[in-house]
């Protein structure tokens, strides 16, 4: 069996690759990632010997190099993690969101087309759902939720999920689609809540926090996530929607909090800035299809999994202070910097 990971250099894909190397020896995995400034190869080092990993430096919307690739290596199976992800970054350019997140994912598809595959898979988000109000929390997104977009962002991953769905009504491609709640762990780039917070709080520097920080997010341990996605390429049915999620909400404060309790810092270091544009309020997964149909729960706590992200940032600064250095800087400087 043959996997074409794409956007593997990613936070999210990377750790898919480390669990389907462990779980799946006898798989060969090809990464394929454009590098762009989420995408860290330093990520894949401790893969990138292996006999059965292989990674190729190219940017999904390349029609040229995709097919070449396809043509070599054959796969079986696709699972697109290529996104550009970062909310705030596409209300700033939305043009390269559109071109990665649709166009690329046509280009992926074709491919698939052409060269004949048993699987491809779409990893979305829970943000193409819109958000649900503060005061129902008996409120949960379903896979029958309608698309409410609220960013430039999750609009181009609603009409990713709506063009994967018409090329298998269309076409007849062997698809399915992931939309997962938020995700934490080893590898995530720094411009995310949690590894933002961890990361300036080490270096005592402000906890940058949106308006009151009464967001609520349904948080999930990247580990889970990858064990889902693993049992729908091998055992979901082929055009459908599963939605993955912790029942794990947390307000973005209390998550803030929770990092400056485990770390000894003072909650002085946090402080409030300009909420962002369209701030969505909470997200909420209802997991219900994927536990029935595939048996799938979460596995790790969220007090569990924060210790276990907190540690691997201790332990791992030669990964993230390169990152965090030159012009990462200038980029958190123009989101958050003249914000009050």
């Amino acid at each position: 069996m043959t996997i074409i990971v794409t956007g593997g250099a990613g936070f999210i894909g990377s750790n898919f690759i480390f669990h389907m190397l462990k779980e799946h020896p006898d798989y060969r995995i090809v990464c394929i990632d454009k590098l762009t400034y989420a995408g860290n190869l330093s990520t894949l080092k401790n893969v990138m010997d292996h006999s059965n990993f292989r990674f190729v430096k190219i940017d999904i919307c390349d029609r040229t190099a995709v097919y070449r690739l396809f043509e070599e290596e054959t796969p079986d199976i696709v699972v697109n993690f290529a996104a550009e992800s970062h909310v705030d970054r596409s209300i700033e350019n939305p043009d390269v969101f559109l071109q990665t997140n649709i166009m690329g994912t046509a280009v992926l598809m074709d491919a698939c087309r052409k060269f004949g595959i048993k699987r491809y898979h779409q990893v979305s988000t829970d943000e193409v759902y819109g958000d649900l109000p503060l005061d129902r929390p008996d409120l949960f997104f379903t896979e029958n939720t309608p698309l409410h977009t609220s960013s430039p962002y999750s609009s181009s991953k609603a009409a990713a999920d709506l063009l994967v769905l018409a090329y298998f009504r269309t076409y007849l491609l062997p698809v399915t689609i992931s939309r997962c709640s938020n995700n934490y762990g080893p590898y995530h780039f720094p411009e995310k809540l949690i590894p933002l917070m961890i990361i300036n709080a080490l270096a005592d520097k402000d906890l940058p926090v949106y308006g009151e920080g009464l967001n609520v997010r349904d948080w999930l341990y990247v580990e889970d996530h990858c064990k889902a996605i693993d049992l729908i390429i091998h055992k979901g049915r082929v055009g459908e929607v599963y939605n993955i999620g912790g029942h794990n909400e947390m307000k973005n404060i209390d998550i803030v909090k929770i990092i400056c309790k485990a770390l000894g810092k003072p909650e002085s270091l946090i402080k409030h800035v300009g909420d962002r544009k369209g701030h969505d309020m909470r997200y909420a997964i209802d997991p219900t299809k994927i536990h029935s149909e595939l048996g799938w729960l979460p596995d790790t706590k969220f007090a569990e999994g924060i210790q276990k992200t907190i540690d691997w940032y201790l332990k791992n600064e030669d990964w993230w202070k390169p990152i965090v250095s030159g012009e990462y800087q200038k980029y958190y400087e123009e989101m958050y910097g003249n914000r009050t």
